[in-house]
């Protein structure tokens, strides 16, 4: 059946629900769709009913672990919603999440306020520039504190909170301040809403908070600063007008409060999505790039050559499904679309079939068009990053980064036979997420899988078994290391191997090289601009490309335990050609063994992942835990106590974090809890 959009991209909202692991995102967007009508039921996510956690993994953990999209109808407007992980093991699914919405909705714990992972949420959501509202959830929990988490805010973050609802969970009610009015929420659900006047003593109560409002609004707009600093009172159409400016431009952040679990504060968040955040058309143009390599703008319209991105890519009930968004023109079952890989190799592919998504199921549609976010069958090859185009109008989008995988473990099917299945099976779910590692460890023959966390290589194995019906033995994890230098050095080498009878002419180049350290994330930078010898000679472009390949072929791998080399600068000072004896063989060999023992000279130094992680215990294990971290050779660089529990933020290697949630859980009598975030490869 034609499923044709049902509402105008001018009232439609495209936006993404992310948030710390635990801060309650699942179950603010299991209400919305209750609230909504989109569910007749709510779903719990510690019951393993919530509707968004359909993965099977999912429910056992009682977590996200894979981006779910859905949609709901609210005032008028669609609003098309992606619950995003908290875990920070999943983080690629936000990144490539933020890359496609519109705007997003950050959910705070109320007693913890900002916490790591919304930091690294934030950061992604930053790059894209996404306007964002913030829900202080769980305000009905001993120690929440809604005015000291836009406090953490304004610290952790750099922007301005500015409260629109003030929770009172001792009511069941919230006070707005922008309506001024006293809303309640009763009915088995929270859905049936009373709103009133608000009385004198409680504004009065409150007044702090709206006059917070009101000038945070005013640093932004200067007729609203001219109107309210001249004493005039604005109407709350003025005030809603002026706030959505300011978080259209990212100068502020509205926060509403509430407790998603207690049905309370919710409605009015919905009202604020429609309100405060944008319209795909109101979006800034998508940047593209042509063959040429100039820029263009991408204008979001159904009538001009489609433009979309592959965002994710996901196996469906056996099969791949590739999920897109549609930044221009129009597309139906049928149509032919082209992509180019990231080797510059262009393909043509025919879309099967366009699908709606709601969570785990889907729909039919017999088209798509500019703003869409729809999911599509019959791409084989289709991946992550790549931009669909029609044939003959090829435009580029940017790719979406992805993560370079911190841990590896050894894995292999339990018997022999299942071998071509388990390799087969590995590249499917290799397709999927960007940030899985596998492959040969060439020293031991083993197979290797690498991830960015313990959870998510243990996700990895436990899908293997449930979807593949594929039994398989893992080895310990190992942490991924890298190398460095630690001071410069040089080296000069003759290459000039023993005469080949086979070969007429001898072999003979010299290379020197000098190496010097950088800081720590800085690369690897090369100048390759070296002195020839004999003066006035050149290098060929055979030859130039030969000293470009002995210098990846030396970089490939450290000399302490062969991993990948960063942070160093190489300087190609001087090559001496032999004439026909300085073939493009002999350059690359003696630039991969003068580098090489410019490496060596150099004080390589192993790096590891280091994490930046926030303990969290109760007040009384708090010396144990501490000392408990300090042999582990974590750097404390704060603590924070509250009425029950306090927080340690550190800097740890991860090779000592392994296991460790197990030995948390036995000092703290199961309560205390942890979460890391990569930081840096460093020296531990």
């Amino acid at each position: 059946m034609d499923m044709s959009r049902p509402q105008p991209l001018q009232k439609t909202r495209n936006i993404g629900i992310a948030a710390h692991i635990d801060a309650g995102k699942t179950t603010l967007t299991e209400r919305i769709l209750f609230y909504t009508g989109a569910l007749y039921k709510i779903g719990e996510v510690h019951d393993g009913a919530a509707h968004m956690d359909y993965l099977a993994e999912e429910q056992s953990h009682g977590i996200t672990i894979t981006s779910a999209i859905t949609k709901a109808n609210w005032q008028d407007h669609l609003i098309q919603i992606i619950d995003t992980p908290g875990h920070v093991d999943f983080t690629i699914e936000v990144e490539r999440s933020m890359r496609v919405l519109d705007g997003c909705v950050i959910v705070l714990d109320g007693v913890k306020g900002v916490e790591p992972q919304t930091e690294t949420v934030w950061r992604q959501r930053s790059r894209f520039n996404l306007p964002s509202l913030f829900f202080i959830n769980k305000v009905d929990r001993p120690g929440a504190d809604f005015q000291n988490a836009l406090k953490t805010i304004d610290k952790r973050l750099g922007v301005r909170a500015l409260p629109v609802t003030v929770p009172l969970p001792e009511q069941q009610a919230v006070i707005h301040l922008i309506e001024r009015s006293l809303i309640r929420f009763s009915g088995e659900h929270g859905e049936q809403l009373s709103q009133e006047p608000c009385d004198d003593t409680l504004w009065a109560s409150v007044a702090e908070q709206r006059e917070a409002l009101l000038l945070g609004i005013a640093e932004t707009d200067e007729a609203f600063a001219d109107q309210v600093l001249g004493g005039e009172e604005p109407t709350p159409e003025q005030i809603w007008s002026a706030l959505r400016q300011a978080t259209l431009s990212g100068e502020t952040c509205p926060c509403f409060g509430g407790s998603a679990l207690r049905n309370l504060g919710v409605q009015p968040l919905l009202d604020g999505v429609v309100k405060l955040l944008p319209s795909p058309l109101e979006r800034p143009p998508a940047l593209a790039w042509r063959e040429d390599g100039s820029r263009t703008e991408v204008a979001m319209v159904d009538d001009q050559p489609l433009v979309a991105l592959a965002f994710k890519v996901q196996m469906w009930d056996g099969r791949r499904h590739v999920f897109a968004r549609i930044y221009r023109g129009q597309l139906k079952p049928g149509d032919r679309i082209r992509y180019r890989l990231p080797d510059g190799e262009e393909r043509q592919e025919q879309v099967a079939r366009i699908f709606d998504m709601d969570a785990g199921r889907k729909s039919r549609l017999e088209r798509a068009g500019a703003g869409d976010i729809i999911l599509l069958a019959g791409l084989r090859h289709a991946s992550t990053g790549d931009t669909l185009y029609e044939p003959g109008h090829p435009l580029l989008l940017e790719r979406i980064d992805t993560r370079e995988p911190v841990l590896s473990l050894a894995l292999e099917p339990a018997t022999s036979e299942q071998e071509e299945k388990f390799l087969e099976v590995m590249g499917k779910l290799l397709e999927e997420d960007p940030t899985l590692r596998f492959g040969e460890d060439p020293e031991t023959g083993q197979n290797l899988i690498s991830g960015m966390g313990e959870l998510h290589l243990q996700i990895v194995i436990e899908r293997l078994k449930r979807e593949f019906n594929l039994e398989v033995r893992a080895g310990k994890p190992a942490v991924a290391l890298r190398e460095t230098i630690t001071r410069r050095a040089e080296a000069s080498l003759l290459f000039q191997p023993p005469l080949d009878p086979n070969r007429k002419e001898p072999l003979m180049a010299r290379v020197a090289v000098a190496v010097a350290p950088l800081g720590r994330g800085q690369g690897v930078h090369i100048e390759g601009s070296p002195r020839i010898l004999p003066e006035g000679s050149q290098l060929s472009t055979a030859q130039q490309e030969a000293l470009d390949q002995g210098v990846r072929f030396a970089l490939a791998g450290g000399p302490l335990e062969g991993a990948q080399l960063q942070d160093l600068e190489i300087t190609l000072s001087e090559v001496e050609l032999f004439g026909n004896h300085s073939t493009p063989e002999a350059l690359t060999s003696a630039t991969a063994r003068a580098l090489r023992k410019a490496l060596g000279n150099a004080g390589p130094a192993l790096l590891q992942p280091i994490m930046k992680a926030e303990v969290s215990v109760p007040e009384e294990n708090m010396g144990a835990v501490l000392g408990d971290l300090q042999s582990r050779h974590a750097l404390i660089q704060d603590t924070e106590r509250g009425l029950e529990n306090a927080t340690i933020h550190c800097e740890v290697a991860l090779a000592s974090l392994l296991g460790y949630t197990t030995e948390l859980r036995s000092m703290t009598q199961g309560r205390g809890q942890f979460s890391t975030q990569f930081e840096r490869f460093d020296i531990a």
